[in-house]
């Protein structure tokens, strides 16, 4: 916290890379969380306690292999709150009707995720909504494990009901659009990610995402601006965005605007994934 103690509650710590969110995790009764196996490279932490009282922490992280990397991140208060002695909202107490047993399947899944456990996690997450079927959280946790394992259909239904169960809670929304985009159902992404965009416009992952539900409508203009917003809050980390820009510019035949994409692309990431396909495109656009 500011005043040099430990948050004692639950903090949501979102590990992302330059293309997607790697791995979320919650801070444990003493503040701390650890994420292991990760590769070597660039990273992004979001923190996040309650977005009523804290503004969202970002710090940039450096992952060197075979070395330990220790992040200190201190909570920020909303301007204008009054000082308090801990700050931090657990899960708990954002939603103060969730029973003591759902809590515990709840930590014991965010252990287990935190070690890349999917499937165990999922588990326990199940057994917390059995416990209190309202837990959001919960339900929204249980769908990004099914993405991340390719299993979509259930991974709607999961989040679909999560949003049904708050329709201001943001991550289920956005979560839910990234599963309808993957299942290429445009329409419905494309109105799912507005309502994420109402509630937080300055995300560059619902931006990004938009733009993507847009263009598989075929709505270039759209799509353009969704995703050029998103590489303008998201800076490098969603360099990705300029990546399918350059193949909306293809789409239209605007080959320059299309090359400067790609070049853009590689200057920001020339180790991506995907660079000896983009090297081939750019070297044919010359």
């Amino acid at each position: 916290m500011a005043n040099g103690s430990f948050a004692n509650n639950s903090i949501k710590v979102t590990l992302l890379n330059i293309r997607d969110i790697v791995s979320i995790v919650y801070t444990d009764n003493q503040g701390q969380f650890e994420l292991r196996s990760l590769n070597p490279g660039n990273y992004q932490l979001d923190v996040e306690g309650d977005r009523q009282k804290f503004d969202l922490v970002t710090e940039r992280v450096q992952v060197f292999r075979g070395t330990p990397t220790v992040v200190t991140v201190t909570l920020k208060e909303k301007a204008g709150l009054p000082p308090s002695s801990n700050g931090a909202v657990s899960v708990s107490e954002l939603d103060p009707n969730i029973p003591s047993g759902a809590k515990k399947e709840f930590d014991k899944a965010s252990k287990l995720a935190a070690e890349r456990n999917n499937e165990g996690a999922m588990v326990h997450l199940r057994k917390a909504i059995e416990l209190y079927p309202r837990f959001v959280m919960a339900y929204n946790d249980l769908g990004t494990h099914l993405l991340a394992l390719g299993r979509l259909e259930e991974a709607a239904e999961v989040l679909t009901k999560a949003v049904a169960l708050d329709g201001k809670a943001f991550n289920p929304a956005l979560n839910l659009g990234i599963v309808l985009v993957h299942q290429h159902k445009f329409t419905e992404a494309a109105n799912v990610l507005g309502t994420a965009i109402s509630l937080e416009p300055n995300s560059p992952a619902v931006r990004l995402y938009a733009g993507l539900a847009a263009m598989g409508l075929g709505n270039l203009e759209d799509a353009e601006k969704e995703l050029k917003t998103a590489h303008t809050i998201g800076s490098v980390r969603f360099a990705i965005a300029l990546y399918h820009l350059g193949q909306l510019y293809l789409n239209r035949g605007q080959r320059d605007l299309a090359l400067n994409s790609f070049q853009l692309y590689l200057h920001e990431v020339p180790d991506a994934p995907n660079s000896d396909e983009v090297r081939k495109t750019i070297a044919m656009l010359r």
